[in-house]
């Protein structure tokens, strides 16, 4: 039951609703009527979030709204990039179907470019992270995981990524160093995607991210969220009050990282302003993170 519902949140086409036919509505609809697959406070007005979609790249606005920015367009991976404000990676489908490789928009998430097809392209990245460490390093998982070393115009094999991969995320310290979320557990490469080895074994794992200032964060499920610096890793639980549900799509504010966003199970943004220790829904306001 839990993997059919991960499955669902994460890389499932069926909505209840198209928000297409309309360029504008509120936070509210926007998760009832189509699935998020990424977030990301905007690199260029902090005040605001970006939030991928099946439908394209919405931004939020502080009354409650968010407005489609891109073309419509199913984005299952999206990341910014972690240096450069102006830049945003992601991947994914066209509206008329097919993948459409690696892309990147160099305007706030407006207009995209196809950067590479990807190796056995063109490929749809569900996964894909952005080394801190190195930028210019860029994992991407299209049934093999790959990886590129030059932001995304040559890609590679670099092995196969663990069973029932949900999410990945790279290192702040090492560009050799990637996580691996699964319905099986949390995981760790430090050789490129070569080799895997376990880190978390306590259940399934529905997020990982490292942010801004270093710090590894995970989504247990049945435990709650934990966090560790690298390395090395020794993980706190943060917050436990979640019963049977869980996050997805984890964003951080660069500049204040304590303001956490995330997509809880029932497809909803949400708002942490003390670290994750607690949680309320996202209505807009980002100074708050909550709302009111």
């Amino acid at each position: 039951m839990l993997a059919a519902a991960l499955a669902t949140m994460i890389g499932a086409a069926s909505v209840d609703g198209d928000p297409a036919a309309a360029q504008t509505v509120s936070i509210a609809e926007l998760s009832q009527r189509t699935h998020i697959h990424g977030l990301a406070v905007d690199p260029g007005d902090a005040t605001r979030l970006l939030v991928a979609t099946h439908h394209g790249l919405f931004r939020t606005g502080p009354d409650g709204s968010a407005e489609r920015i891109s073309p419509v367009q199913d984005f299952m991976g999206f990341t910014p990039h972690p240096v450069d404000a102006a830049i945003l990676y992601a991947s994914g489908h066209p509206v008329d179907g097919g993948n459409l490789g690696f892309i990147a928009s160099d305007d706030g998430g407006r207009s995209w470019t196809q950067i590479s097809a990807g190796l056995d392209g063109p490929v749809d990245f569900h996964q894909m992270t952005v080394s801190r460490a190195d930028p210019r390093t860029i994992y991407g998982a299209y049934g093999q995981l790959q990886v590129s070393r030059d932001a995304g115009r040559n890609w590679m094999a670099a092995g196969r990524p663990p069973a029932r991969l949900i999410d990945l995320a790279a290192s702040a310290v090492d560009a050799d160093t990637v996580y691996a979320a699964t319905e099986t557990g949390l995981y760790v490469s430090t050789d490129g995607g070569s080799s895997w080895h376990p880190l978390l074994r306590d259940g399934p794992v529905s997020l990982v991210e490292v942010t801004a200032d270093g710090t590894l964060h995970a989504f247990v499920v049945g435990r709650g969220l934990v966090r560790a610096s690298e390395p090395p890793i020794r993980f706190d639980t943060v917050s436990a009050d979640f019963g049977s549900g869980y996050l997805l799509h984890l964003a951080a504010d660069p500049a204040r990282p304590e303001r956490l966003f995330a997509v809880n199970e029932e497809g909803r943004i949400v708002a942490s302003v003390d670290d994750g220790r607690s949680w309320r829904p996202f209505t807009g306001s980002l100074d708050t993170g909550a709302g009111q």
